[in-house]
């Protein structure tokens, strides 16, 4: 019981320090207005250094991601066929499946699909 909350104590200022590191490492200097800013030939730059890009890009590269990570799920369904029982794997396929394909008319419902906008 003791050597618990030894440990307690030990992990609470061990993580004490780490966050006071974080601090005092994390902290920006302001002493050189020129280090922060972007370099062109040694000139301040004429017009913002970050281009502006469309936010429908970006929802295209989210549903990427989101449809990449649930087919990644779908791998491991295919060898569990032949190691659980008919029924549970195809009532567990089934909705998972629903799942995606409401997804995809949700996506497909908010015009994230149409390029035109």
């Amino acid at each position: 019981m003791m050597i618990n909350f030894y440990l307690f104590i030990i992990f609470f200022f061990i993580s004490n320090i780490m966050m006071l590191m974080s601090i005092v490492l994390s902290k920006k200097s302001y002493k050189d207005r020129e280090k922060c800013s972007p370099f062109e030939c040694g000139f301040d730059p004429k017009s913002i250094a970050r281009i502006p890009f469309s936010l429908h890009f970006f929802l295209i590269t989210i549903i990427f991601l989101i449809f990449d990570v649930e087919i990644a799920l779908i791998f491991p369904i295919i060898p569990l066929f032949n190691l659980t029982n008919f029924f549970y794997w195809t009532i567990t396929s089934f909705f998972f499946i629903l799942i995606l394909l409401l997804g995809l008319y949700h996506e497909w419902n908010q015009n994230m699909f149409n390029w035109t906008n």
